[in-house]
């Protein structure tokens, strides 16, 4: 619980009566998106066309999401209400944002104070275009550090893998958390993310040691860029039957022992929920990783899922994930493990020596 003194702050008693109002809130100032059931869509906090940033609208039922609460999912940027509305009024002081917020919701303004400077927003970090281009640059993945990196997390076959390539000095854009004397450029395993039809919207890095053993040692190894809502990596051809999950290697951890069912990795929980489900498909199989964020996903999908006809099925790791499953107990324990828990027809079809 809040102390006194911040409960009673008028930053959070407006956001507060902005969450009252979100859908409201949305419609003003987010007047290019539009509303999908809990959610509003819209390109980003500016105001843009499209579908990348998200605002609940109301709070979840498990208590877990507030209303009023936003995510880039292209920028990882978050946030509230009045992050908005500094955004698309261009605010320059938390007053002038206070102001602007009072004025919506038709409160009596304040006697004049002395405004704290706001927190900008970070720019966004890619575009579809740029993500093409890296792609472009990349190289198979063959011989190269990549397969080296996947060997080392116990993943070999990978069989319809081509969205995996490599690219030999991917530059990496340093943060405050990293050393100063960080390289500026590694190797990287890059993960093309499409959409339904094939055609690539963005891309996933994941920056490796020079030896190819680890990620490499950097604050932040792991970065995605380009429009990602609604898309992911996919492995192999989609059909009536996938299985989806979050991280990259979780998913080639389970093709390791169901090489030839389709998969699509969303990348996080926030990007798994919001996958498109392709035409055709009826069942789908969830790789759920061992943490709120997760069962958050699965439950969305579930959600979603239902009223299309979509039987979801979740697959529950030993550990934290599949990856963790396939290094600690190896193949064959790890397939006895997700036997017990697919259909008996797709485990006959499906699983190696089902």
């Amino acid at each position: 619980m809040m102390p006194p003194s911040l409960t009673s702050s008028p930053a959070i008693q407006i956001a507060a009566a902005l969450a009252d109002n979100a859908e409201a809130v949305c419609r003003h100032y987010l007047s290019k998106g539009h509303r999908e059931g809990r959610y509003w869509l819209v390109g980003d906090v500016r105001n843009t066309p499209g579908r990348s940033l998200y605002v609940r609208l109301s709070a979840s039922p498990d208590g877990r999401g507030a209303a009023g609460k936003w995510t880039d999912a292209q920028s990882g940027d978050h946030g509230d209400l009045l992050d908005v509305i500094a955004a698309t009024r261009q605010c320059r002081t938390m007053r002038e944002t206070l102001d602007e917020a009072r004025h919506f919701l038709s409160l009596p303004m304040p006697m004049p104070a002395t405004g704290a400077p706001l927190r900008r927003n970070k720019a966004p970090t890619g575009t579809p275009e740029a993500a093409r281009r890296l792609c472009a640059a990349a190289k198979p993945v063959g011989s190269s550090l990549v397969r080296t990196y996947l060997a080392s997390r116990h993943i070999t076959n990978l069989t319809g893998c081509e969205a995996l390539q490599c690219h030999p000095r991917c530059w990496y854009r340093a943060s405050g958390e990293d050393l100063p004397n960080v390289r500026p450029a590694w190797p990287a395993m890059i993960a093309a993310v499409t959409d339904l039809h094939g055609s690539i919207t963005g891309v996933h890095r994941t920056w490796l040691a020079l030896d190819g053993f680890a990620k490499a040692p950097v604050a932040y190894p792991r970065r995605a860029m380009g429009e990602l809502l609604g898309h992911g990596v996919r492995f192999g051809r989609a059909g009536a039957i996938m299985m989806a999950g979050e991280g990259i290697e979780t998913m080639l951890s389970l093709r390791q022992i169901m090489p030839v069912m389709p998969a699509i990795s969303g990348l996080s929980a926030v990007h798994l929920a919001a996958i498109l489900f392709p035409a055709g498909l009826r069942r789908l199989y969830v790789a759920c990783d061992d943490d709120p964020a997760g069962a958050g996903a699965l439950k969305t999908l579930i959600e979603r899922a239902l009223p299309v006809g979509i039987d979801v099925v979740p697959l529950e790791p030993r550990l934290g994930d599949f990856n963790d499953d396939l290094i600690a107990f190896g193949r064959e324990r790890l397939a006895a493990g997700v036997r017990a828990q697919l259909r008996p027809d797709d485990a006959m079809h499906f699983l190696t020596g089902g």
